[in-house]
């Protein structure tokens, strides 16, 4: 018989385990992630991007999905982030050195703020982009092309792709006081067509989309934007030796999600991802698009983040780009 005592023990104890499965979150994920990519179907982002969404979806056992958001050098897939629901279900694998780090000095107005309408869960790998000209260009090195391109004064242009691409360029240039105009590209495929039409004496182009190129040798790389060689190209000069004393540009992807995604979701992605970055698929795949990994957490992304924008304020001082 249930004596009053025992009737007043057990509801109390209802009193306690109620609340907890009311605050109890569902599991995740239960449905397909969708991995937003700002650059084309084909293009070295949406490689990488494609690469990482498998690796993923075998650890997490759901589907995920590329959704490719390109347009306004990543402004529109930031943005399309920023505003999705921090449910879980939206990634974004992006260059956040370029997309986060790099547009409040490229653009007078933003619709989203890089450090605070964002989690930054995880590091990736860092890259630099390439001085490159085409394989049957007669400049074999960066001096080269710079005396050449002194030469034609404003006579000769150059094909921009993306924020890294446009500065690495327009750093360059001002360190040598070239004229050279530049001409803007969505996709990287029709500015390498230009490029071998004899169309653009240069571009700087992602080691991932340049890849094939390079080995074909239908490119032509000539001097890293980074100071110093990365381990995945070591054949290839970094600017201070190609004499660019002024660059040093080194692009990094992260993964970011909505500001507001449980905390939960943020440490099972962290977990997941710092295992990818180990992985040795991942790291032969790294060293063959010419990237090399960035270990680390997603404590270290804020700080990355914020020495990241300013120096694209100094970078956009340097070589005087307009403001969008």
């Amino acid at each position: 018989m249930l004596t009053r005592r025992d009737f007043l023990h057990t509801a109390a104890a209802s009193a306690v385990v109620i609340p907890s499965l009311a605050h109890a979150q569902s599991p995740w994920p239960v449905r397909d992630i969708h991995a937003i990519c700002g650059t084309p179907p084909g293009s070295g982002a949406d490689i990488i991007v494609r690469f990482y969404a498998k690796k993923l979806q075998d650890l997490c056992g759901r589907s995920v999905i590329v959704e490719n958001r390109p347009g306004a050098f990543g402004n529109i897939a930031t943005e399309y982030v920023a505003r999705s629901k921090p449910d879980g279900y939206t990634i974004f694998i992006a260059p956040s050195s370029s997309y986060l780090g790099a547009a409040p000095s490229l653009f007078k107005k933003l619709n989203f703020d890089p450090l605070n309408d964002f989690e930054h869960v995880a590091p990736l790998l860092k890259n630099a982009w390439i001085l490159s000209v085409s394989g049957d260009s007669p400049h074999k090195t960066a001096a080269e092309l710079t005396a050449y391109l002194k030469a034609q004064g404003d006579k000769a242009s150059y094909g921009s792709l993306a924020n890294t691409g446009l500065i690495s360029s327009e750093l360059y240039k001002a360190q040598f006081g070239l004229k050279t105009v530049e001409v803007k590209y969505k996709a990287t495929a029709t500015a390498l067509n230009d490029l071998w039409a004899g169309n653009l004496a240069f571009i700087h182009i992602d080691p991932t989309g340049g890849g094939a190129h390079f080995k074909s040798g239908k490119l032509r790389p000539l001097a890293m934007a980074s100071a110093e060689p990365l381990k995945a190209v070591p054949n290839v000069p970094g600017a201070r030796e190609a004499g660019i004393l002024n660059s040093d540009v080194v692009g990094w992807w992260s993964v970011v999600m909505p500001k507001g995604t449980p905390t939960a979701v943020l440490d099972q992605l962290e977990t997941w991802f710092s295992r990818i970055t180990a992985d040795p698929e991942t790291q032969a795949f790294l060293t063959n698009i010419g990237c090399d990994p960035l270990p680390g957490n997603r404590g270290m992304l804020r700080g990355l983040l914020e020495k990241e924008i300013a120096n694209w304020r100094e970078y956009v001082k340097i070589a005087n780009i307009e403001v969008m």
